[in-house]
């Protein structure tokens, strides 16, 4: 196995959980060595640190995976997707649900590589040249453990181009006949594994989605950015007059309209639109809501651009505030990892100004439990969810 050395002092960040060592505190970087490839990594006093992904193109030179020196072998995978399982099952023992994140990167000591699980389809997706260069093995000890009816490869993030790595998505083993039905307690979803958004399904929101239920019963509710319809079928079940869910992708919008339709509900609505624009259609049609929910995509890929991401996020919760009626509730979201929670509550409590609307917090979370944070490492952290009281 080749060796990395560090410059002096520069073990300070890993030695207290991070798992990243970026390129400028490597002692020199080897070009010899190929994108992805395991290697050992050594303090400049040459003490040993652990074993990981080396990135000569990245600004991401190493990723960590062991600090023990271990074999990255299928075995290896095996061994950390049943330690992943194994969490999983405890956070939710109930078996209300059939679809979970089994592997959240860096949270399961798997720097690069995202797995969720729907129903008997595993949904895979590689961020780094290793997991890129493993996904055979990946592959066999995900067939080893769950024997899935499918496995397919979701790999279209545009972050691959930072790894120097392609955008494809794939089938990779199995069969797929038409979409997966998962539950998630006392809701059902019908998941496009192959097409619908990311993994094919957004896992990080459930447990915010049933925090609006008790707000929304006989309540007139919109849903911007409703991708699959979770907050407006949440809505829905709570027993809300009318539900109007907003978004740019008809697919999406079919999606949803199909949920409601397996669940039975009747109060959906949707308009194919962006969502700045109908926000401000709706105010001028002098539309008002009892509850408001935004769940934006992310809004900045990079650090230089978040001042233009906080205008962006301090328009919509203006616009959305605007269109709350006295009494009623915002739930707002920011999945922008470079938006920090101060900064964005902070934007939002600005546009209540813009908006001369009083906001109260009642509860800010993060994403699901399946979805872990290290508290070493604040990249594992990116949702940021509030619910407010509109006065």
């Amino acid at each position: 196995m080749r060796k990395l050395t560090l410059r002096k002092n520069e073990e300070r960040r890993l030695l207290a959980g991070h798992q990243w060592i970026f390129s400028n505190e490597l002692a020199e970087i080897p070009k010899d060595i190929p994108a992805g490839e395991v290697v050992s990594l050594y303090s400049h006093s040459k003490k040993f640190l652990g074993v990981g992904f080396f990135n000569p193109r990245s600004l991401i030179a190493f990723r960590l995976l062991s600090r023990s020196e271990e074999d990255v072998s299928r075995e290896f995978f095996e061994a950390r997707f049943r330690a992943a399982l194994e969490l999983r099952k405890k956070i939710y023992p109930d078996k209300k649900t059939n679809a979970f994140r089994l592997v959240h990167a860096e949270s399961d000591h798997l720097s690069g590589l995202i797995v969720d699980k729907f129903d008997s389809v595993l949904s895979v997706q590689t961020f780094s040249a290793g997991m890129e260069r493993l996904l055979p093995e990946i592959c066999e000890a995900l067939q080893t453990i769950f024997s899935p009816s499918a496995i397919v490869i979701r790999n279209e993030s545009e972050l691959r181009a930072l790894e120097g790595l392609e955008r494809y998505k794939r089938l990779e083993r199995g069969a797929l006949e038409g979409k997966v039905e998962i539950c998630d307690d006392d809701l059902f979803y019908l998941v496009d594994a192959m097409n619908g958004h990311k993994t094919g399904f957004f896992l990080d929101q459930r447990e915010n989605r049933k925090k609006i239920r008790a707000l929304a019963q006989n309540a007139d509710a919109l849903d911007v950015f409703a991708s699959d319809g979770g907050f407006a079928l949440n809505a829905c079940k709570a027993g809300a007059r009318s539900v109007l869910a907003i978004d740019s992708s008809e697919d999406a919008l079919a999606r949803a309209v199909a949920n409601a339709e397996r669940n039975g509900f009747r109060q959906l609505e949707t308009l194919k639109a962006d969502a700045f624009e109908a926000l401000e259609a709706l105010a001028k049609e002098g539309r008002r809501f009892d509850l408001v929910t935004l769940d934006p995509p992310s809004l900045t890929k990079s650090k230089k651009n978040v001042p233009t991401a906080l205008q962006a996020y301090r328009k919509l919760n203006r616009l959305a505030l605007s269109l709350v009626k006295p009494g009623g509730f915002l739930a707002t979201s920011s999945c922008s990892h470079h938006v920090d929670e101060a900064e964005f509550f902070n934007v939002v409590q600005r546009a209540s100004l813009d908006a001369k609307r009083e906001i109260a917090l009642l509860e800010k979370s993060s994403q699901a439990p399946d979805h872990p944070i290290l508290l070493s490492m604040p990249e594992t952290k990116y949702l940021k969810f509030g619910l407010f009281a509109v006065r």
